[in-house]
């Protein structure tokens, strides 16, 4: 088997070569109109943004950083500004019912106008009518109605008192009403003195006429509260004739000015009505206590011409072309308004002044943006944002109310038209899982633009990057780099795409990297950003966040955690880990331990046994099993007993880098050869012994690196690393000088058998036509063991067997 040999230092690492740049610092170069390596999701933004139909909202999806927001910011904005502006909306009494406020759609702008129209109408109003009411024609208008009143409801007391003359009797008031009494011949009230002397009949007389003549007057003054009400009638029609003439007098010129729209003419027909009906209100307090019931009676009626208060909801005067609206807080009241209540008197009040819009209002007409995240940990917001858009109505509801948490009565507003676009921002993850059980998700939401995480890197694609850099450099009023910092951003978007063929496109880690590189370079006193600024930033931000890892070297140094780097042990091997620590990923080692008997054909995994593994490792360690029964014993029973762990770990793990060491680690333990420590080992590996590709690869290596390093390096320490992974790697300048140098070593590997052969020192062996490996290869020695464990589980069963095939006593 021919000799895996480690990997030169050019491919440890692939350099942005600085003279492909033609510039000197990046101040040269034009700004990038467009996003880098995202051609799919622009056209999907495009299209549904642009798609007029209902149920195709957007669904931006990808990783934060990528640019989405910045994207459908841009496109929105370019949009939008071809677009109408819609109209103001507003909220009105409903002078019929109170609780059912009345919506307003107004050109952009006439909103206010209105409102400082009715503002202004009622302070007219209330300095008018009561000069109206208190002119000298209004008065004698009325001193006349209410003489015409006064004299026709006293003729019939004057008939009837003269028909009592007649018949000697007078018709008197007296303290309890009115009265008949007998007369003298001076048309004076008899005395009951004089009247007692009378004769009985005469007395009787009198008696009998006063009754009859009291039948009469109680029929007149049953008419008495009819003469009154028309009395009544009379003069509120004259107060309405002078209200009504004082009103429209007023009024006339702004219902001229809104003579193009129906529904405010409509209104103010009805305010007009309704100021009338209420006149009082607009009239001074006279009489008795007025002084004291000033302030009572002032805030009565402010209370009172708070209906005829224009309620702007969303006013688009200043707006130009459709909105676009940006939610941080998506919460039910944020999205669709509330309805507030102030307390009077010991009561929550509430009107439609206290209506107020949320985001959706605001963006009516336009366009909505919200992250998906936030939307569906909001209570209700989700819900009512697919009830709104599949309803195409806007409404305003109390969710106090909805939720009977409040007693008092609320108002029901009258439903605004909806005509939205919805652009949610959210995961990967969020948007399948929404996909998969959601179902009215995909009825909203039909286009999903899907964000690249990296693009790949070619000469033009650098300088594309180059003026990326340029951009978000002016953007964010930073130095400018020179060539050499510029090359070095792009080698370290390669890194943060762990490939050394492609850059990442997150921009807010390339705008990171570019202010911190900012930072160091003013603190040097720089004009330019050089490349030794963007290295300082780096290390850096990897000091800042390497108290974890370099605890975790330092116990691996002192012997708190076993890490041999050294010598050979047989069913032990340095497997590597990847952990993170905030923003920051890093890589350390991990002692892998296999042991062996005589078993069933189970390898088990410790970590999965005390549910400390996640699937994907559960099933990577099932996976030796069908490696170890399809290469070493086809044709004869897999009859071994393993165990496999790593050691000194005390949480969960997850992931199938480790299947290439295990599996090296439980052939160590089969054939008894000894597996280097000075290597460590990544890879995952299939039933057919091929080695897969794994992630983390840099900082796995580094990791072991650092381990090496601290317990100097012996020109023989190194990793195995999955051929398939060589394109990713993009390690540190300390890394590479090491391998250059010969102090530390990379080998690739493709199959378990080049690995086994390294980590060995020994000739891995071929299988033959008859299925079996040269003598003394480790692979013989594994099947040698093998083929001992299957003898000896048939000896155990020959022996649990009588003679005859029986069970023995």
């Amino acid at each position: 088997m021919p000799e895996i040999k480690p990997l030169e230092p050019d491919a440890l690492y692939r350099r942005c070569d600085p003279s492909g740049f033609n510039f000197e610092t990046t101040d040269e170069l034009e700004d990038l109109s467009r996003v880098l390596g995202q051609k799919r999701a622009m056209e999907a933004v495009r299209f549904g943004i642009g798609m007029p139909r209902d149920g195709y909202g957007l669904y931006a999806l990808g990783t934060p950083g990528s640019g989405r927001r910045a994207l459908i910011d841009r496109f929105l904005h370019e949009r939008a500004a071809g677009e109408s502006c819609p109209p103001d909306w507003l909220y009105v009494n409903n002078f019929r019912d109170s609780r059912k406020p009345v919506a307003l759609a107004l050109p952009p702008g006439r909103g206010v106008q209105l409102r400082d129209g009715m503002k202004q109408l009622i302070e007219d109003l209330q300095a008018a009518l009561p000069a109206a009411f208190e002119s000298e024609e209004y008065r004698a208008r009325r001193k006349e109605l209410e003489q015409t009143l006064e004299e026709e409801q006293g003729k019939p007391f004057e008939k009837l008192d003269k028909k009592a003359r007649k018949q000697g009797l007078l018709l008197i008031r007296t303290n309890r009403g009115m009265a008949f009494a007998p007369k003298k011949d001076d048309d004076e009230v008899m005395p009951a003195d004089q009247f007692n002397e009378l004769p009985e009949d005469q007395r009787e007389a009198f008696r009998k006429k006063i009754e009859k003549l009291e039948e009469d007057l109680e029929k007149i003054i049953h008419q008495v509260p009819r003469w009154q009400r028309e009395g009544k009638r009379k003069i509120r029609a004259l107060d309405r004739d002078v209200s009504r003439v004082a009103v429209e007098n007023i009024i006339e010129d702004m219902q001229r000015s809104w003579n193009d729209q129906p529904a405010v003419l409509e209104y103010l027909d009805a305010v007009v009505e309704d100021v009338i009906d209420n006149v009082d209100d607009f009239l001074d307090e006279d009489g008795e206590g007025q002084q004291n019931a000033m302030l009572v009676a002032g805030q009565q009626k402010q209370k009172s011409f708070r209906r005829y208060r224009v309620n702007v909801l969303v006013e688009n005067g200043d707006t130009d072309g459709a909105p676009v609206v940006f939610v941080n807080h998506p919460s039910h009241q944020n999205l669709f308004g509330r309805i507030e209540h102030t307390s009077h008197m010991g009561n929550l009040f509430t009107d439609f002044t206290l209506i107020k819009g949320g985001a959706l209002h605001r963006a009516n007409g336009g366009y909505l943006v919200v992250e998906a995240r936030k939307l569906l940990t909001q209570p209700f917001a989700w819900e009512g944002l697919k009830r709104t858009l599949f309803s195409g109505e806007l409404k305003v509801e109390s969710l106090g109310q909805e939720l009977s948490l409040i007693d008092t009565v609320s108002l029901e507003p009258e439903a605004l038209e909806l005509d939205i676009k919805v652009i949610l921002i959210g995961s990967r993850l969020l948007y399948y899982l929404l996909n998969r059980y959601e179902p009215e998700f995909g009825q909203l939401f039909k286009v999903a633009a899907d964000f690249e995480d990296d693009m790949p890197r070619t000469e033009d694609s650098q300088n594309l990057y180059a003026r990326m850099i340029a951009t978000q450099s002016r953007r964010a009023e930073l130095l400018p780099l020179d060539r050499e910092a510029t090359a070095r951003v792009i080698e370290q978007a390669a890194r943060a795409a762990e490939d050394a063929e492609r850059l990442s496109v997150q921009l807010q880690g390339v705008t990171d990297l570019l202010r911190e590189s900012d930072f160091w370079a003013r603190e040097h006193a720089r004009r330019v950003i050089a490349r030794a600024d963007v290295e300082t930033a780096i290390e850096a931000r990897r000091y800042r966040a390497g108290r974890v890892p370099e605890r975790i070297q330092e116990a691996i140094r002192r012997g708190t955690l076993l890490i041999e780097t050294d010598g050979a042990r047989v069913g032990q091997i340095n497997g590597l880990s990847v952990s993170s620590a905030g923003q920051v990923n890093f890589g350390h080692a991990s002692r892998i331990t296999a042991r062996v008997r005589l078993g069933d054909g189970e390898v088990k995994d410790i970590q999965r046994e005390v549910k400390l593994a996640g699937p994907i490792f559960s099933k990577a360690v099932m996976t030796l099993t069908g490696y170890l029964g399809a290469h070493y014993a086809p044709d004869f029973p897999l009859m071994v007993g393993a165990s496999l762990v790593f050691e000194q770990t005390y949480g969960g793990i997850e992931g199938d880098s480790a299947t290439a060491a295990e599996l090296f680690a439980l052939l160590s333990a089969l054939a008894g050869v000894p597996l280097k420590q000075a290597l460590a080992v990544t890879g995952s590996a299939n039933q057919y012994g091929d080695v897969q590709a794994i992630g983390g690869v840099n900082e796995k290596i580094e990791g072991f690196f650092e381990t090496c390093r601290q317990r100097e390096f012996t020109g023989s320490q190194g990793v195995l690393v999955p051929s398939a992974n060589v394109k990713h790697l993009m390690l540190r300048a300390d890394v590479v000088d090491a391998v250059r140098e010969g102090r530390f070593n990379i080998y690739p590997f493709s199959t378990i058998d080049e690995g086994l052969g390294l980590v060995t020192g020994r000739d891995a062996g071929k299988k033959d036509a008859r299925g079996r490996f040269p003598d003394g290869t480790v692979n013989d020695l594994v099947q040698r063991r093998l083929l001992e464990f299957a003898e000896q589980a048939r000896r155990w069963r020959r022996r649990d067997t009588g003679p005859a095939g029986g069970e023995r006593d």
